[in-house]
């Protein structure tokens, strides 16, 4: 064993994150429906225990509470989401919500008061439903609110937002709504979704270029969910399968947001077989080229493994991106069983140099990491305290091997847990638990977990002691 002390650069980000639609609950301010709000009328049974979004967390009413708990939990740095149909009540665009800007200022200056950085992200998979309506990110019309919603940002919070991002896993959404059929409006048509994912690059592009003419202190970027690719072996058919896939999964995105282009590779393939959008213009293009990100974020929670496909494809099934791969279940491989996920903390250190190496060494910062745990009342003590030994060892041993990233050059500021306290995740509500703090949903009793007690001596200490001889 050879203990010794991980210590991370001086100001190093320490924090978490979550998402309005996910924390804040509805509230007295006025907010317009979401999609999310409009798939549960439609579809209760598809969320877990029928659990709406409706309360969540209740953060717009306990805010100061919870920045307090912040503070016990170690945090100098928050990331929130605002949400787009509070800001934009009536259509999402039109009128701006007075009572949402007081809420939101009146959130950020207690952030900042309490020397925690606002982390501000504009856009968490919470489509106003009446923007849906008119197309949500098929429509050119829905790219124009955005910016608007997003220049109203900039103008109102400014002066208390230390970052910006456009987006947090836009893939998400494009996975789900045209793909894989878990996000409203539940559609299976994979150039409906290409034509979604221009317009939503376009909209990132142009909400920088909103952002630039406001002349502020803050940097803006984005947030994307990045899981290193691996080929099952060495053959090239895996080599191929493995490269394909990290096209559609990673550079999609990747590669125009922060390089402001698209992967020629992709651009190809999809040309290849009829997918590209229909809508796009080299105006959009040269938009999209002179704003990219001056800061990325980068969400990690597990690898993505694939295999040359050794079944044929339904040439009259939607063309789909697993046309040319399929997953591989690595033999041995350690699993999160609850959530499903491979655990492999070595990713975050080949995510962290892909950067380094093929991205300029982008300013970045872990803007998600986490670890769902079912049932965690199992492990709660007499006093109610949930002793999650098996949360502190997965943040640990993600944080060696980005230490080990550092060490070897990749410019990383911050790591942000996911999350706070146990927040409403989507169709699985409140299934799984990621908190630092608990939960109690019906008393929205509060209580800090040992983990949140480890991440406060995390912060206070900037480091942690670990077996080095663990790293591979």
């Amino acid at each position: 064993m050879n203990k010794q002390q991980l210590t991370f650069p001086k100001d190093f980000w320490w924090g978490s994150a979550w998402s309005a639609e996910q924390s804040e609950g509805r509230g007295e301010t006025g907010k317009a429906e979401t999609v999310w709000e409009r798939w549960y009328k439609e579809q209760p049974y598809r969320f877990y225990q029928g659990i709406s979004s409706e309360t969540t967390t209740d953060h717009i009413h306990r805010y100061k509470e919870d920045v307090q708990l912040m503070k016990q939990t170690g945090h100098n740095s928050f990331r929130v989401s605002i949400s787009w149909a509070r800001m934009f009540p009536a259509d999402g665009t039109g009128e701006v919500n007075p009572k949402a800007i007081e809420f939101y200022r009146d959130l950020f200056t207690e952030m900042n008061k309490n020397n925690i950085k606002v982390f501000a992200n504009l856009y968490h998979f919470d489509m106003p439903a009446v923007l849906q309506d008119k197309g949500g990110w098929e429509s050119r019309e829905v790219v124009d609110a955005y910016v608007k919603f997003a220049d109203t940002c900039f103008k109102e919070f400014g002066d208390l937002v230390y970052h910006w991002f456009t987006f947090n896993e836009p893939l998400g959404p494009i996975l789900g709504s045209y793909l894989e059929d878990f996000h409203y409006p539940n559609i299976i048509d994979f150039k409906r979704g290409a034509q979604a994912t221009h317009f939503t690059i376009l909209a990132h592009a142009k909400a920088i270029a909103a952002h630039k003419k406001r002349d502020l202190n803050s940097k803006i970027g984005v947030i994307l969910n990045l899981s290193p690719t691996f080929p099952r072996s060495q053959n090239p058919a895996d080599v191929k399968a493995a490269e394909i896939a990290d096209l559609f999964y990673v550079r999609s995105f990747l590669d125009p947001m922060v390089k402001g282009r698209y992967p020629e590779k992709l651009v190809e393939l999809l040309r290849e077989y009829d997918q590209l959008p229909s809508d796009y213009t080299e105006e959009d293009l040269a938009c999209i080229k002179e704003n990219t990100a001056q800061i990325l974020g980068l969400n990690y929670y597990e690898p993505r493994r694939v295999k040359a496909r050794l079944t044929a494809v339904n040439p009259e099934g939607p063309f789909l991106p697993d046309w040319f791969f399929e997953n591989h279940v690595m033999p041995g491989r350690r699993m999160n069983e609850y959530r499903g996920w491979e655990i492999y903390e070595k990713g975050i250190h080949d995510l962290c140099m892909d950067i380094k190496e093929n991205y300029g060494n982008i300013e970045s910062f872990i803007s998600e990491n986490g670890m769902g745990v079912a049932n965690e009342e199992r492990f709660m003590d007499e006093t109610g305290q949930v002793i999650d030994d098996y949360r502190i060892e997965y943040v640990q041993d993600h944080l060696a091997y980005l230490w080990k990233a550092i060490n070897d050059g990749c410019n990383i500021k911050g790591y942000h847990l996911w999350t706070f306290i146990d927040c409403w995740s989507w169709i699985n509500a409140y299934k799984n638990r990621y908190g630092l703090v608990s939960l109690d949903l019906p008393t929205q009793k509060r209580t800090i977990k040992k983990s949140g007690e480890f991440y406060k001596q995390l912060s206070d200490q900037n480091g942690f002691e670990y077996d080095v001889d663990r790293l591979v």
